[in-house]
């Protein structure tokens, strides 16, 4: 069967969205934080045990969820959707807004919110997976519907893996994902090669000897220490690392101290640093922990620093066959909607690890998820992304998308 038919499978197999526009306003009011996203996993594996088709497999490192699919001989293809949301108090004002609020990891009480379209992710696989069912007879194959817990914090993905997820499941030949962002809504973009940086997150500890604020000479001030810290830290992207290459450095949190008259007797610095080859990264980690420690020495710090890392995401690469293969696919589909070179971003996933750890092909796209009155009007930068309180994805036809997008995916390699 000819590419050009691709659509026509999915013409000829749709379905009524709008439950599933229903499902999507249900996640957004029902959001769960990371490791706790019980009630979201159980309504994903309900939905999928309505269709039949699936062989389910949950709990798997943590509230994971494989759904398989066996439809005779040939190629097996997973199609990957995130569950987790974030500690963000919701002011989009929707209808359908979140009040939720849960305790995080360390027993904080926290306002929860889908901040980055999680709750559309998963929306989109369970739509794409009631449609790959009814276009059963177009292709032959295997498919994995695969929902990660905790991909906020960078381990849901390794989690699954280390929880014999393919010990589970039949192992992929391919692995796809998606995810909503800041661009017009319906547009598709993907690109070969390397589409989101790594990540590394870690918390750095700097020691100083209290005292009273009025006795200064008695102590060796933290705030200072890390102050000193913040502003030379600036310098290491401007300074040390290729400008034709990709990194960022940013000092997300400082904390020193609990009141005006106390010099404290350590600080905590929260430190997020982003790249994309893996000789900067290590630049980048050997630059922060030289610059710490020398100013700690320059401070005359009583004791050396500490160093925690919190979060780790690798690089998305794109496998170049693949990618190609799916742009000619998208490009007949969605037509002047889809970007074969969209702009590589700064932003991070887990998702790579599911390929990685067996050496598969994998190819990540951006679906756009921004009213496309708002975004045609221009000033776009002033529109909410990721992870903003104020992000909110018009639901079409955005859904509709990301929905087509998935199926197409499959299709591209499990056709007959």
């Amino acid at each position: 069967m000819a590419q050009t038919t691709l659509s026509t499978i999915l013409e000829v197999a749709s379905i009524d969205l709008a439950p599933y526009e229903a499902l999507y306003k249900h996640f957004h009011t029902n959001p769960e934080l990371s490791l706790q996203e019980k009630a979201t996993s159980e309504k994903c594996a309900a939905h999928l045990a309505q269709l039949g088709a699936y062989e389910l497999h949950t709990n798997i490192g943590g509230y994971g969820i494989a759904g398989v699919f066996r439809n005779g001989s040939g190629k097996t293809v997973l199609l990957r959707a995130d569950m987790d949301a974030l500690p963000v108090k919701e002011l989009t004002g929707l209808p359908y807004a979140s009040s939720v609020s849960m305790r995080d990891a360390d027993g904080s009480e926290k306002p929860v919110m889908h901040a980055c379209g999680h709750d559309m992710h998963m929306t989109c696989l369970l739509a794409a997976a009631e449609i790959l069912v009814k276009t059963q007879d177009a292709w032959s194959g295997t498919l994995v519907v695969l929902f990660q817990p905790n991909e906020e914090r960078g381990a849901g993905a390794q989690a699954m893996v280390d929880d014999g997820l393919y010990s589970k499941i039949p192992i992929p030949d391919y692995i796809f994902g998606q995810h909503v962002m800041r661009l017009r809504a319906g547009a598709i973009g993907s690109r070969p090669g390397t589409i989101m940086a790594a990540c590394d997150s870690m918390k750095v500890t700097v020691f100083g000897r209290g005292g009273h604020g009025s006795l200064p000479h008695y102590t060796v001030d933290p705030a200072l220490l890390a102050a000193h810290i913040v502003v030379r830290l600036q310098g290491i992207v401007s300074r040390e690392v290729d400008p034709s290459d990709l990194a960022v450095v940013t000092v997300g949190s400082l904390q020193a101290g609990q009141t005006e008259n106390i010099i404290a007797d350590r600080a905590e610095i929260g430190l997020d640093f982003r790249t994309v080859r893996l000789e900067t990264r290590e630049k980048v980690i050997s630059a922060i922990k030289r610059i710490v420690e020398a100013e700690c020495a320059a401070s005359g710090s009583p004791k050396p620093p500490v160093f925690t890392p919190t979060r780790r995401f690798p690089p998305t690469n794109n496998d170049d066959g693949v990618a190609a293969l799916l742009a000619a696919s998208f490009a007949d589909h969605f037509g002047g909607s889809f970007d074969p070179n969209t702009a590589r971003t700064n932003v991070s996933e887990d998702f790579p690890v599911l390929a990685t750890a067996i050496d598969v092909p994998s190819c990540f796209w951006f679906l756009g998820g921004i009213d496309p009155d708002l975004w045609d009007k221009g000033q776009t930068e002033e529109i909410p992304g990721n992870h903003s309180a104020l992000f909110a994805p018009v639901i079409q036809p955005t859904l509709k998308a990301g929905v087509d997008a998935l199926c197409i995916a499959a299709l591209t390699f499990l056709k007959k």
